[in-house]
This record gives C-alpha cells, structure tokens and sequence, in this order.
C-alpha cells in the first residue's frame, strides 16, 4: 500500500487501522512503512481516509506473496481459497487429511496483529522436516518451499512480512510427539507469535489420540476448536 502525498492531510484517520502498525506519523507526515506493510489491504478497505490518498501499488513478486498471505480476498491458486489459502485440519471429515494412525499439526506464525517474516516459517518448517513430516501440498506455504523434503524457503521470499503464515503437516502418531518438543525450541528463536493446532481422528471409543500425547508433556490443549462438519461434500471415507 502506499499514500498519494499529494492528496494526504495528514490527519493520521488510518493508522488505527492497519493490524500490523505499519502506518506511521512522523514530523507530522503520514506515511505507510513499506518494509513492515504485509498488503493485507485493510487500510484501503476501511475507507477511513477522508481524501482517498491510499492506494494499491502494482503488486509482482516476491512482494505478492505478502497479499496471498495477508489479505482476505486474494485467492491461493493452490487450493482456490482465500485468507492464507488452506483449508486447515479443521475440515479432516471431509478432505481425509489425517488418516488412523496420523497426526495433523499446524504452526502458524504471525497472529494476533503483529504479523510475520517468511524466514522464521522457514526455522520451523527446517526443523520439523528433519522429523520426517509430511507438509500439506494444497497449503500456499509449502509451495513456497524450494525444498519440501528440508523446508527449506526460497531465499528471495525469506525477508518477506506477512500477516500469518501457517506450516502444516501430517505427522505419523508414533512422531508426534518429538515433532511438538522441536515446535517448542525452535519457537524460542523465532521473533513472532506462534499458535499451535494439532489433530487427529476420533477412535471408536470416541476418543482423540492426540490428547494422550498432549497430557504426557503436559501441555495445555483448549478443545473448542472448529468443526466444519458437511461443507457441502460428502465426507471422507477411508478405503
């Protein structure tokens, strides 16, 4: 996003308005951080400025992966879904994603309001591959990855800032539990938010396998997740 000087009053209307804080006032000029702007386009949206002096510079690459992962309404060409393009664990009953015996786990890096560099998804993203995870394909960060084996990124998207970035995997039962001890170390290097996602199937006796894990380590699991039951689809059936 940038501000059109020539039309700016500097009134500062739109600084409250951007999630990341990125809007600034300076020897009483407005203006827009370009290197911390994650494109999330709220600002514009808001239209708060009473002059229209915000608006959408051409986006192209690598910038453009900032708007993919920050704004909205920008479609993932991966999944055709918008707002970070993946449909997450949340939607397991109907894609199939974490099978028996799996675990599904999600990182995601950047909320609430501080937003995230693509290089700190890479730290996590690195450490778990060498766990032997399995990234989600139809997630536009793993596409991101010029190396899904070692989830390593490509070096020109490292620096990039983005609202939230979510690492997802699929993770054998019998790993799960040294992949969430590598999340929590390498998480004290990062310099963001993280929140932690993990699922797996309910068994037969109504249980969730993953909660053992969990209560072993001693880590506290909040259990109102969402549960988008149908959408729409037949649900997934486990041949």
């Amino acid at each position: 996003m940038r501000i059109n000087k020539d039309l700016c009053v500097n009134c500062g209307m739109c600084m409250n308005r951007c999630p990341v804080s990125a809007i600034k006032k300076t020897d009483k000029v407005v203006d827009i951080d370009f290197d911390e702007c994650v494109e999330c386009g709220v600002c514009l949206r808001s239209n708060v400025c009473p002059k229209k002096a915000i608006y959408q510079q051409p986006l192209e690459y690598p910038r453009s992966v900032r708007s993919l992962m920050s704004d909205v309404l920008t479609i993932a060409p991966e999944s055709g879904i918008s707002g970070r393009g993946t449909e997450e664990m949340k939607t397991n009953e109907v894609t199939g994603r974490f099978p028996d015996g799996t675990v599904g786990i999600a990182v995601e890096l950047g909320r609430p309001c501080y937003g995230a560099r693509l290089y700190d998804a890479e730290k996590i993203a690195m450490a778990v591959a060498a766990e032997g995870v399995e990234f989600e394909a139809c997630n536009p960060v793993t596409t991101m990855m010029s190396d899904p084996k070692t989830g390593k990124f490509k070096e020109e998207l490292l620096n990039e800032k983005v609202l939230s970035a979510i690492v997802e995997m699929t993770v054998p039962y019998e790993k799960a539990e040294s992949v969430l001890k590598t999340i929590y170390k390498t998480a004290e290097t990062l310099d963001c938010f993280l929140s932690l996602d993990i699922c797996s199937k309910v068994d037969q006796d109504g249980n969730l396998p993953h909660m053992e894990i969990v209560k072993k380590m001693g880590v506290w699991c909040s259990l109102n997740g969402k549960t988008n039951v149908g959408l729409g689809r037949p649900l997934y059936q486990e041949k």
